[in-house]
């Protein structure tokens, strides 16, 4: 009698096969840092350029198989599921060591970027390539920002993979940055073109109407140099106000700005953590158009100062210029900013210092057809919407009472209306007439349902 001896073999498991696709991008990651630890110390028996690159190939290649793993695995209703669990979004103990080593390369990145020489050497070839030039401090700054925005904008593709909104509104953040903060200021000093980033426009970029700024760029750039003046000009005093009429300040912060690029990607697991309190509203709108305010003074100080030959104000104007650089420009927007996303949420620059967002929430809450529509009727009060907000609203209050809302803070990402599960929330461009108008309840006298 002939027998046969059959094996079983098991479908095939997802759950397995996801472990050991993180499994092997957590390999990838910690020997991309490994390599990376080398290049900073510039260990002579490894040439800076392989572990440096090599380092970042590994980490950019090993962060995204953990993020499409850990991504997938979730239902798009359990995407935040476990945020105050888990250390690293709780402001555990992984998010201040994550926060003091981001805080600690931003200060080396400013002040001491001799300690990051070897990184900055092994960004050689890729400067080379793009530049024609050897990197520096803030090409290699650029880089990390812009892979930083790229393999978070993965995480958030997936996380929000229900939304079209989301969906595009994530690309355009990404294409944004690699195109126009990253590729095309490359390209024009490969040309040997002044440096100009086309997504920055002045108060962000304050010096972009700085006289001196304005004579380097018709001074070096010729016909490409008055263009980019008035390309920054224009955009400044007239796109931006019409654009925020029609859009709100969404347009900008949430679409195309690098700073809300970073926050709407590499930042939004630390969303929930902006404090919603009344008191931070104080201090947001006691810091934030002060900052305004001031780059404002400096900017018509200078041209004063220009005007005159210098005969008015001598340097005294270039004290504003050098004391707005150091602490806003540095400290505020780069340290803070981002170094304490792991502590105090992902709009903490946008939020307190960033004077573009001063502006457009003048045009936004006073000039502007955008508001986000409520229905009030339909509010649990479970607080998501509040919860997720990053610039702090306390959205379940106009919920409740279905007031639509028009904050001058609100940069429009849409997350409250997305995280709703009764689809309460609704971003709008209608006409501004009746724009303040609450969306009527049923009154429970009103329902008769029997009668």
């Amino acid at each position: 009698m002939h027998t046969t001896t059959s094996t079983y073999t098991p479908p095939f498991n997802s759950e397995s096969s996801g472990g050991a696709l993180k499994t092997i991008g957590l390999l990838l990651v910690s020997l991309g840092l490994l390599a990376l630890l080398v290049t900073v110390f510039s260990i002579d028996a490894l040439p800076t350029a392989v572990t440096g690159l090599g380092g970042t190939a590994a980490v950019t290649i090993g962060a995204l198989l953990w993020i499409w793993v850990t991504r997938n695995q979730k239902s798009v209703a359990g995407q935040n599921d476990g945020v105050w669990q888990n250390g690293m979004t709780s402001r555990g103990t992984i998010a201040w060591v994550l926060g003091v080593v981001l805080t600690g390369f931003y200060v080396l990145l400013y002040w001491y970027p001799a300690a990051l020489q070897g990184l900055i050497e092994a960004m050689d070839p890729l400067s080379l390539w793009l530049r024609d030039r050897p990197a520096d401090q803030w090409f290699l700054y650029g880089t990390f920002y812009t892979l930083a925005i790229l393999i978070m904008g993965v995480h958030a593709l997936l996380k929000y993979r229900n939304s079209q909104y989301h969906i595009i509104r994530t690309l355009s953040l990404m294409f944004f940055q690699l195109c126009f903060a990253f590729l095309i200021p490359a390209l024009l000093l490969f040309l040997n073109e002044p440096e100009f980033y086309f997504n920055y426009f002045w108060p962000l970029k304050y010096d972009y109407l700085f006289p001196s700024t304005i004579d380097y760029l018709i001074d070096n750039g010729a016909a490409l140099g008055v263009f980019m003046v008035f390309w920054g000009t224009l955009f400044t005093f007239i796109a931006t106000p019409i654009l925020t009429y029609f859009y709100g300040k969404r347009w900008y912060c949430s679409w195309v700005c690098g700073c809300g690029g970073l926050a709407e990607t590499a930042g939004d697991p630390y969303r929930h953590l902006s404090d919603n309190s009344r008191k931070a509203w104080r201090w947001e709108v006691a810091i934030v158009y002060s900052v305004l305010g001031f780059i404002i003074l400096t900017t018509l100080l200078l041209w004063l100062n220009s005007w005159s030959g210098g005969s008015i104000l001598g340097g005294l104007s270039w004290g504003f210029s050098a004391t707005y650089a150091f602490f806003i420009g540095a400290i505020f927007s780069g340290v803070v900013g981002v170094g304490f996303y792991p502590l105090m949420g992902n709009r903490v620059w946008c939020r307190y210092g960033c004077p573009m967002a001063a502006y457009l929430g003048i045009l936004q809450k006073h000039f502007s057809r955008f508001r986000i529509t409520t229905n009030g009727g339909q509010c649990i009060s479970c607080g998501n919407c509040s919860t997720y907000c990053e610039v702090g609203i306390d959205v379940r209050h106009y919920a409740q009472q279905g007031k639509p809302i028009i904050r001058a803070s609100c940069v429009g990402c849409g997350i409250c209306a997305h995280v709703c599960p009764r689809g309460v929330l609704k971003l709008e461009n209608g006409p501004k007439e009746k724009r303040y108008a609450a969306t009527p309840l049923i009154k429970r006298d009103e329902l008769h349902i029997l009668s």
